[in-house]
């Protein structure tokens, strides 16, 4: 005799609807990804005929030799390894003492202060006002107008400021107060060690904006040996592109040459493509766990 449930037929249709969709959404997320990868190996001219839809056809190597002969590519590398780590380690020496002090209901003015930080949410003081206000303060063409600007997300303190409502206990911070603990070491010997899902998950997210993060650079740098990596690769995409685009009268020879020009450049940009995501891409799973038990924690309870 079974000890198992019995499923009923209502069951089993539940279920296999579930993994359809849940395969489906498999296909939508894994096809791009593999085509991606494939395109930036494969013949350029496979690829603008379509031969190539999955697997790669006629491999070649071209448009990372391009890439990486770029000695742009380097710097903005560095750069942006520089930026991330600098700016999220402001990030979260903004957000996370700010989350935790608006979680303490022992604060005096906390409502008030939380309602101020919304208001950021709906109204911004505007490009113009923002870059005047930074030119003043003497940070154009600087890291720190990379970083200081955006150094707290309102909504990753609300994240944040839920989660320590939600996972640490009240007794515990009473408790340590009656030994003697001041507030400051109770948030870095206390509550810190016990929120390291939260820290993890406002470190991706955090780490993943500055990574990918052009238009700040865009707008404050002006010398080009300080470029992120993401802006060295617009600049790229954009040259190849006026490069296969040319000008003036064409006859049979441009013709080709204009062609062979547009198919190098779509090749460079999809080995771009590969290039700025690979470092995400292999931190993620180490954050993985960290992450999915930090954003459930920190959205849905409370």
């Amino acid at each position: 005799m079974s000890s198992g449930i019995q499923e009923t037929v209502r069951d089993k249709v539940f279920l296999a609807c579930n993994y359809t969709c849940v395969f489906l959404a498999f296909l939508i997320v894994f096809y791009p990804l593999v085509y991606i990868v494939s395109a930036s190996i494969s013949d350029p001219k496979e690829v603008a005929s379509g031969a190539m839809w999955l697997w790669p056809k006629g491999i070649t190597f071209e448009g990372y030799e391009r890439v990486f002969d770029n000695s742009n590519i380097w710097k903005g590398y560095a750069n942006t390894i520089v930026y991330t780590v600098v700016g999220t380690a402001v990030n979260l020496l903004v957000t996370l003492p700010a989350a935790y002090a608006l979680s303490r209901k022992d604060f005096v003015g906390r409502h008030f202060f939380m309602g101020m930080f919304l208001v950021t949410m709906f109204f911004s003081g505007g490009l113009v006002p923002t870059y005047l206000l930074v030119k003043q303060l003497g940070m154009i063409d600087t890291m720190w107008a990379i970083v200081l600007p955006s150094a707290a997300s309102i909504w990753n303190i609300v994240v944040s400021r839920t989660f320590f409502q939600s996972s640490i206990p009240k007794e515990l911070q009473e408790a340590a107060q009656i030994d003697g603990c001041t507030n400051g070491r109770l948030f870095r010997q206390i509550v810190l060690p016990l929120s390291m899902p939260i820290v993890a998950v406002m470190a991706l997210f955090y780490g993943v904006g500055h990574w990918n993060g052009y238009f700040s650079a865009l707008i404050y740098l002006n010398d080009t040996a300080k470029y992120p990596l993401q802006l060295v690769l617009r600049q790229i995409l954009v040259l190849q592109e006026m490069a296969a685009q040319g000008g003036g009268a064409i006859d049979a020879s441009s013709a080709a040459a204009m062609n062979n020009k547009a198919e190098i450049a779509a090749l460079v940009k999809y080995a771009v493509i590969i290039v700025a995501t690979i470092p995400v891409i292999a931190v993620y799973p180490f954050l993985q766990r960290y992450f999915v038990q930090g954003v459930m924690i920190g959205s849905v309870k409370g």
